[in-house]
């Protein structure tokens, strides 16, 4: 810009110019052409310098500001990303400055960006649901949550792909159907029930198809759902499963920023349990939510109202059918409960009731319709969750076939092998006998 000036300035003392094609060609006024004339040929090209040329800017940050990103950066707040860090800044220091100028003190001090950002790839958008409550993602991320020296564990979650809110997170030692279960609890009991949910394609959720059926399944044609499964059918809640990681980006992308955030705020806590850590998401999840949850296209949210009939308690625990013993007992995980009598002249013998395990250890044992008969005490101690088999049944050996009105040969230690069911009918019929 300067030598353009100087250029036009010489051809208008050299006469080649007048003062009206100077202002035009340098996009100035008369006024400002004559005082240009002036200093330039008084002083020369220096008078045509800015006056603040070479100065430091009067909102030019202090070089103690920049020592202390750089220090907090390296120590305090080392692995925290660019924006994650102008934050904690902002709350925890009081030094309040914008993202660029904390990007630009970290380069400039060597320091490199944490997260690894790779290029872009070309995929087909699909557009958000446009109320909350119509579609809720779910998945687990396993990951060293509690430092790179400390034991991987999982973070099951679950996002409301409407407004990216999350509704519901807990931290377990693997991904687990007992996981999943507490956050359904959580979204059931602060939000309602969604339409629908979109999930992968784990055993958690669906059956699969690799595993072979067994018997109640041959003999019904139906395979047997999951525990999960059972209880979004008993919500009436569709299900959704994706094909790809790709089609569940929503939530993908939650937990990227996750273990980037997540991570630097368990540490700053002092927190290295999955104990501690499930006390201390309550906190967070709302600043996380306020800081990147959006609203929905509509406002009306299409979360479904739970029946009073039925508490999450009853939907999130597992379920079983047990037979009751002669003595009207029955037996869980080496734990007796003793059922109440039915009437003066019947008793719960030899019937099949629902078994329920509950996320805090203890079981019921409930009648048909749902009433609960018995309920043991919750254990000091909580125990590890796992789904147990659905069925108690004997389990046929192969080339034993069960008549009606014949005692059943039937053992629990017999193996039972694929095909076994299909070949007993098979030759039931043959025998002209009835199965």
């Amino acid at each position: 810009m300067q030598d353009r000036r100087i250029l036009v300035l010489t051809r208008l003392i050299a006469g080649k110019v007048d003062q009206g094609e100077a202002a035009l060609l340098l996009g100035l006024s008369p006024r400002s052409i004559r005082r240009l004339r002036a200093r330039y040929l008084g002083r020369g090209p220096a008078a045509l310098a800015h006056g603040n040329s070479g100065r430091r800017p009067a909102h030019a940050l202090g070089p103690a500001i920049s020592e202390r990103v750089v220090q907090l950066a390296k120590t305090t707040y080392a692995g925290c990303n660019d924006s994650h860090l102008t934050e904690l800044l902002a709350e925890r220091e009081g030094i309040t400055l914008s993202r660029v100028s904390v990007r630009r003190i970290l380069r400039g001090a060597g320091i490199k960006s944490p997260r690894r950002h790779r290029p872009s790839r070309y995929h087909a958008r699909r557009e958000r649901r446009v109320a909350a409550g119509m579609l809720v993602q779910l998945d687990g991320s396993k990951a060293r949550w509690f430092g790179a020296a400390r034991p991987l564990c999982t973070l099951v979650a679950a996002i409301d792909d409407a407004g990216g809110e999350v509704v519901g997170a807990t931290f377990r030692a693997q991904e687990d159907a007992a996981g999943y279960f507490s956050v359904l609890s959580q979204m059931l009991d602060e939000h309602g029930v969604p339409l629908a949910v979109y999930s992968d394609r784990h055993g958690i959720f669906r059956v699969d198809r690799g595993v072979r059926e067994s018997l109640e399944e041959e003999l019904a044609g139906a395979r047997e759902p999951t525990q999960l499964g059972r209880a979004f059918a008993e919500l009436g809640v569709e299900m959704i499963f994706a094909h790809s990681p790709q089609a569940k980006g929503r939530i993908e992308r939650l937990f990227g920023t996750l273990q980037d955030r997540l991570v630097s705020e368990l540490r700053l806590a002092g927190i290295t349990t999955i104990e501690a850590a499930n006390r201390f998401l309550p906190t967070y999840l709302p600043r996380h939510n306020a800081r990147f949850a959006i609203a929905p296209a509509e406002p009306r949210a299409a979360w479904r109202s739970l029946p009073a009939s039925l508490p999450s308690e009853a939907v999130c625990c597992f379920k079983y059918g047990r037979e009751v013993a002669t003595d009207n007992t029955v037996r869980f995980l080496g734990t007796t409960l003793q059922l109440p009598p039915k009437g003066t002249q019947w008793s719960w013998s030899g019937q099949r009731l629902e078994l329920r395990h509950h996320l805090d250890g203890s079981f019921s044992v409930h009648a048909p319709g749902g009433r609960e008969l018995a309920r043991s005490a919750v254990p000091a101690t909580p125990p590890l969750l796992r789904a147990q088999p659905l069925s108690r049944r004997p389990v046929p050996s192969v080339g034993s076939l069960p008549v009606r009105g014949a005692t059943s040969p039937w053992r629990s230690d017999d193996r039972w092998r694929p095909g076994t069911a299909r070949r007993i009918i098979a030759r039931a019929k043959a025998a002209g006998r009835s199965y």
